[in-house]
């Protein structure tokens, strides 16, 4: 008998010590991959060859704690995949647990095969449960993520009321958290999935996948599909029949990098943001976008005024008063002098009011809330798209000029910034369908989108330039958890744009914005809409004013 042959016998002994029962310790096939996890089968476990002596141990104590505390081959029909690997993390943790309970010195065997913890930065799945594992097994560390630090809290209460041999309400944990990361957006990949601690099994012993598995149900929240997007809006019945056009992906024109304002460091994080430049994918006209089309072109023109300042270089002659003497007017004076007639005292000239020229950048939130439906059966999307349209079509020619563009982020990584309509780009049906195409997603990281907005202002002509915002809500991403954060972000961007000469406002379709939109914006660079059909008409009187600002 090898040393090795011997040691798998040894951990056979220290099964049956733990469990009371019978238990074969194998070697896993030769050829596993890195990475492999043990497996718990019926009356044998696989143990991964090369394991470390150490690993091996904590492996068996924790197959013992399943053959203790779980029941196996349960019915995962109703579970879909991320809902499996969260369900089985929560249940590790739980016999776990209960078996360092009845034998306390286990717990240094899990602890000790901790792997290191993750970049704080990493919220992928797998990193996510590696850092729930270590704040259940150690209780002294803490971690950034509301995720991680809300799975510690509600295992701890339901600990603690349920007491720990109550496997449904651990597997309620479980709902709530799945949905948490549909909510976050967080990506799973089943095929590469791994446990990520080392020593826990493949979790195939928990589990019956039968092949008469019924479909999940839809509304149920610990099945939510793993990319946590929504659910697409009902479309028209005709659609589909139609033959609709296909869809696109959205275009990408280049990325760029900004610092955000850290409100606890009170300083600026270097590089902190990627914006991504893009184009919204062409998807043609379904017939209901087109209708909307439709109605937005019938609305009536908007009646912008048009906005003037002193201009030295137009000088306005013989004027009773000024700072200056029109010489011409002088000359006339001294020959009708000569003449004996009664001369015209108009001696002065003084600067005219010339047009101004102004640079107004309309910045739209293209979030996800932007898509919800309000009362009058209109989406705050699309009372966007068509008071832009209209906007873009009142706009004076000559000095005037407007673009349309619009964000949405996806953590600091992705923040998306749609190019709609640019400056000095004619209102034409490409520039009309591009407005049409742009779609709500994701979230609202506004910071980073005025900085860029700026960014672009500054190759535009000398004169009055300025951001006009268009939101439904504070600012907030998926990956912070302080709701002062990103408004302290957007206010040090605002004061940032306000230094470099460009101008910020905000129309807020928000009852309840008041608060934070005049802490990001000053209390005169705003106004809320509560009615978000009075948008277009808000709009207008908003650009106007920032267009004749001084």
């Amino acid at each position: 008998m090898t040393r090795d042959t011997g040691s798998f016998a040894a951990l056979g002994l220290l099964a049956r010590g733990l469990a009371g029962m019978a238990l074969e310790v194998q070697p896993l096939v030769a050829g596993a991959k890195p990475g492999t996890r043990a497996v718990l089968a019926a009356g044998r476990l696989l143990v991964p060859e090369g394991s470390p002596p150490a690993l091996r141990r904590a492996m068996v104590a924790h197959a013992v704690a399943h053959l203790r505390h779980s029941t196996p081959a349960r019915r995962a029909n109703t579970l879909r995949p991320m809902g499996i690997a969260l369900v089985s993390a929560i249940e590790d943790a739980r016999v776990e647990r209960l078996l360092v309970r009845d034998f306390p010195g286990l717990h240094g065997w899990f602890a000790d095969a901790l792997p290191p913890a993750p970049d704080p930065l990493d919220l992928r799945f797998e990193a996510l449960l590696l850092r729930m594992d270590r704040l259940l097994l150690r209780p002294e560390l803490h971690d950034g993520s509301h995720w991680v630090e809300k799975a510690r809290r509600l295992f701890e209460d339901t600990a603690a009321r349920a007491g720990l041999a109550d496997y449904e309400a651990f597997r309620a944990i479980a709902s709530i958290l799945a949905n948490d990361l549909g909510q976050m957006r967080v990506r799973f990949e089943p095929q590469g999935y791994a446990v990520p601690a080392p020593w826990r099994d493949d979790n195939s012993w928990l589990w019956d996948f039968g092949a008469d598995a019924t479909p999940p149900p839809p509304d149920e929240a610990i099945a939510l599909q793993q990319s946590g997007a929504r659910m697409p809006p009902p479309s028209d019945a005709g659609d589909a029949a139609a033959g609709a056009p296909p869809e696109f992906g959205d275009m990408e024109l280049g990325r760029y990098t900004y610092p955000e304002w850290d409100r606890r460091l009170e300083r600026l994080r270097p590089d902190w943001c990627t914006v991504i430049e893009k184009l919204p994918g062409w998807q043609g006209l379904l017939p209901s976008q087109a209708q909307a089309a439709l109605r937005a072109e019938s609305l009536p023109p908007l009646a912008l005024p048009r906005a003037h300042h002193l201009d030295r270089r137009h000088r306005l002659r013989r004027q009773w008063e000024g700072d200056d003497i029109d010489l011409n007017a002088a000359i006339e004076v001294l020959v009708e002098r000569r003449q004996r007639l009664r001369p015209d005292a108009r001696l002065f000239m003084r600067p005219g009011k010339a047009p101004r020229p102004s640079s107004v950048l309309v910045l739209l939130d293209l979030s996800a809330s932007a898509n919800d439906a309000g009362p009058h059966g209109l989406s705050l999307l699309e009372i966007e798209k068509q008071a832009a349209l209209m906007l873009a079509a009142a706009r004076p020619r000559g000095a005037d000029r407007l673009a349309v563009h619009g964000f949405s982020s996806n953590t600091r990584a992705e923040v998306y910034y749609y190019r709609l309509l640019e400056f000095g780009q004619p209102l034409s049906p490409p520039a009309r369908a591009t407005i049409g195409a742009v779609r709500g997603r994701y979230s609202t990281r506004m910071g980073a989108a005025l900085r860029h907005a700026a960014a672009l202002l500054e190759d535009e002509p000398a004169g009055q330039r300025a951001i006009l915002l268009v939101t439904d809500g504070a600012p907030a991403d998926i990956d912070v958890h302080d709701p002062k954060y990103l408004v302290e972000d957007a206010r040090e961007a605002v004061a940032e744009a306000r230094g470099a000469g460009v101008r910020t406002a905000c129309i807020a379709v928000d009852a309840a914005a008041d608060a934070y939109v005049r802490r990001i914006f000053g209390w005169r660079n705003y106004c809320i809409a509560d009615d978000a059909r009075s948008l277009p008409a808000r709009l207008a009187r908003m650009s106007a004013r920032l267009a004749a600002a001084h």
